[in-house]
């Protein structure tokens, strides 16, 4: 049986999250817009996920947007927000996922102006660079809460201050974030910030935008009007459920999960870095479960694959990046060499992984480096 290390591609659904979407699946059948009892209980449910989703960010249901999954919240921003505005200037870390630096990038054709916010050798976002792009008016900014592939925490609190003082909007993607470290809406100062459910123990296919209740975005999306006209089209109540559903587990059990996480991080980390491994971001604050190598000389998908094959599921970078034969742009913005980018293997833990498969992942990691360092030298 294959371990799995990979949750922060996705996560298995939770048995309890599945329980209670499953009425909702069966006879709780209703469409949330009707008017009879059905639709009336259907409703009910689809309220009270987004009452769950609100207290786990510190925001008031009303604020609860629910889209299709992070990449449409992350483009209903900065879609929605740019269509209220002329051409102005948008302002975007340089290790955003695709979701956010690709509309940014889109924006460029219709006038805008980007500017990329470098970070330093550990992954974190450069405060005197982004001090520096603040000081120019800006409409726009978005940068990521905790990277996808490093883990590292940014600065989104003091980042989200300087926006505020030249009055640009601020949103984060917090969707690698939310249940591994509190997250509060409000203490970080942004005025939209993107979530997932899938990220955290709940169903594919659902997400949520939250928003200040003064800024104002044009749906991408245009139908019959759903969630206060900002997201038409009809409300994927099970789902939605899932979403409250995992947004309380994960409020329930963060502090143990993180710990145990970490336990099982410092440990893999510990004996890659004894077998020569570089390991990204170390030095910085990261989310709990994540951490991301290189071994010099020895290519990252190729590793991948003789991982899996030896039983265990990693990744070699961001899952929806992975078609892609170009280095990391989250390394190449920390200053990795590309030769050393391309080796990247990312490895996340999630609630159901244990010491002992650790302990197996790295004695197979240590065959599998020395026989493809073998293969290396004979080759040259």
């Amino acid at each position: 049986m294959q371990v799995y290390f990979d949750h922060n591609a996705t996560t298995p659904l939770d048995e309890g999250v599945l329980a209670e979407m499953l009425p909702f699946l069966r006879q709780e059948y209703g469409n949330a817009s009707s008017r009879h009892d059905f639709g009336t209980r259907a409703r009910r449910a689809v309220n009270r996920a987004r009452e769950q989703i609100a207290g786990m960010v510190n925001v008031q249901p009303v604020q609860v947007v629910f889209v299709s999954g992070g990449t449409e919240a992350n483009n209903l921003f900065i879609r929605g927000a740019a269509a209220y505005m002329k051409p102005g200037r948008i302002v975007v870390s340089a290790i955003e996922h695709p979701c956010v630096a690709r509309p940014a990038q889109d924006l460029v054709r219709q006038g805008w102006k980007l500017r990329k916010l470098a970070t330093d050798v550990q992954g974190r976002v450069d405060l005197g660079d982004a001090e520096a792009a603040l000081c120019e008016p800006t409409d726009l900014v978005s940068v990521m809460l905790a990277n996808n592939e490093t883990g590292v925490i940014q600065p989104v609190s003091t980042i989200a201050a300087m926006a505020r003082e030249m009055r640009a909007w601020m949103h984060t993607d917090a969707v690698q974030a939310l249940g591994k470290i509190p997250v509060d809406f409000e203490a970080l100062g942004v005025h939209a910030m993107t979530l997932s459910a899938h990220k955290i123990y709940g169903p594919k296919g659902i997400g949520a935008l939250v928003v200040d209740k003064r800024l104002e975005l044009k749906p991408i999306i245009h139908g019959g009007g759903h969630e206060s006209g900002m997201r038409s089209g009809t409300e994927n109540v099970p789902a939605i459920v899932g979403f409250g559903a995992a947004c309380e587990l994960a409020a329930r059990r963060m502090d143990e999960l993180a710990q145990r996480s970490r336990d099982l991080r410092d440990r893999a980390e510990k004996g890659a870095a004894n077998m020569g491994a570089q390991i990204f971001g170390r030095s910085a604050e990261r989310i709990s479960n994540t951490t991301y190598f290189a071994f010099p000389g020895i290519d990252g998908e190729t590793l991948v694959i003789e991982l899996d094959r030896a039983g265990f599921a990693v990744a070699s970078g961001a899952a929806c990046s992975s078609t892609s034969t170009e280095p990391s742009a989250t390394l190449l913005a920390m200053g990795v060499a590309p030769e050393l980018a391309r080796g990247a293997v990312r490895v996340s833990f999630g609630a159901q992984n244990t010491a002992g498969e650790v302990e197996d992942f790295l004695q197979a990691l240590g065959a599998t480096v020395s026989r493809l360092q073998r293969l290396t030298a004979v080759a040259v």
